[in-house]
């Protein structure tokens, strides 16, 4: 009886502890937003993409956004946009991005690219 009653517990806390933590951070508050800077490089137009996380009670890490097709002629470095499988790439290594810590590259090509997210984990402290 008394180790029913501690699982019944143990499942409790967990339980409010996770729906504390989704309740603090969604999924929707990880920001992606892309504006032109207004120079060119060789020719087209360059863009600039910010992925912020508009919660400071959680990171966000994995997070992968949709790229296939995505071209520049601007090197972007892979450790800030790195090609994965299935049309995603993923951001930062997977690194976490924080409200005070927001991922920005830059990429060259005559219209922006429709970025969006698709894969992150939400990890609240």
């Amino acid at each position: 009886m008394a180790v029913t009653n501690n699982i019944i517990i143990g499942i409790f806390l967990f339980f409010a502890l996770v729906s504390q933590c989704y309740s603090q951070c969604r999924e929707s508050d990880l920001f992606l937003t892309q504006k032109p800077t207004g120079a060119k490089v060789k020719g087209k137009p360059e863009w600039q993409v910010d992925i912020t996380a508009n919660c400071a009670k959680c990171y966000f890490r994995g997070v992968s956004v949709f790229c296939s097709g995505f071209q520049t002629v601007e090197p972007i470095n892979t450790s800030i946009l790195g090609k994965e499988e299935g049309g995603l790439c993923l951001v930062a290594n997977g690194r976490p991005i924080t409200h005070s810590q927001p991922v920005t590259f830059k990429y060259a090509s005559d219209t922006s690219f429709p970025f969006h997210v698709l894969k992150q984990q939400i990890v609240c402290t």
